[in-house]
């Protein structure tokens, strides 16, 4: 799994990793029923403290993306996930201020769209 962080960024290390995650699950570089490393070997993996993946990890399991068990580790579920009211809260929220921040760069509604549906279907065809 390739792992994607920018150390300079704004964004705490722990979001970057749980969107990292997400991705790999959406191009199904992550499948179901697939390990992630352990906490402690993520964590030495790409130089990050373990409390940081663990949070990535505990926001992942609580979102449905992954089961975390003891022995086995955290596993990737089947996807896709059900929907939730929390799911879609939260996918409209993300997708309100990603519409806010093209109105403020002058990206008109045909343009926005466009771009939406090229990231769409990239995702799109690695689930089918």
């Amino acid at each position: 799994m390739r792992i994607e962080l920018d150390f300079s960024s704004e964004k705490p290390i722990y979001e970057q990793l749980y969107e990292s995650i997400i991705k790999a699950m959406a191009t199904s570089e992550l499948k179901a029923n697939e390990s992630l490393p352990s906490v402690r070997a993520l964590a030495e993996e790409i130089g990050i403290n373990l409390h940081t993946v663990n949070k990535a990890y505990n926001l992942l399991k609580d979102e449905g993306y992954i089961t975390v068990d003891r022995r086995k580790g955290a596993i990737v579920n089947k996807l896709p996930i059900n929907s939730s009211q929390i799911h879609q809260n939260t996918l409209m929220d993300a997708l309100s201020i990603l519409t806010a921040k093209a109105h403020l760069m002058g990206m008109d509604e045909a343009e926005f769209s466009k771009l939406c549906h090229k990231y769409f279907l990239a995702y799109k065809e690695d689930l089918l």
